[in-house]
């Protein structure tokens, strides 16, 4: 399976920022899927509220799926690889 990157970068409550890429099958073409699968974990991450939205979420590169990956991918639609300030 091939994979979709989003690279992405918001500010947190506190004031630094998070990067963090946003993993998801190649198929969904559609940023807004994207971005609402970012909320859900800045919601598990007691971020809510932040601004997600093309200005910090970008599509970067296409990559075979990593296998360590693909349970959560199947059960969420999506996989999160914690960068920095996560």
């Amino acid at each position: 399976m091939e994979v979709a990157i989003w690279d992405t970068y918001v500010t947190k409550k506190d004031g630094d920022v998070m990067h963090f890429d946003i993993v998801a099958p190649r198929q969904i073409v559609d940023p807004s899927v994207i971005y609402n699968y970012g909320k859900e974990y800045l919601k598990e991450k007691g971020q809510e509220g932040q601004e997600l939205s093309s200005e910090e979420c970008k599509f970067c590169h296409v990559e075979t799926l990593d296998p360590r990956m693909e349970n959560e991918i199947i059960q969420k639609g999506y996989f999160i690889i914690e960068m920095e300030n996560c």
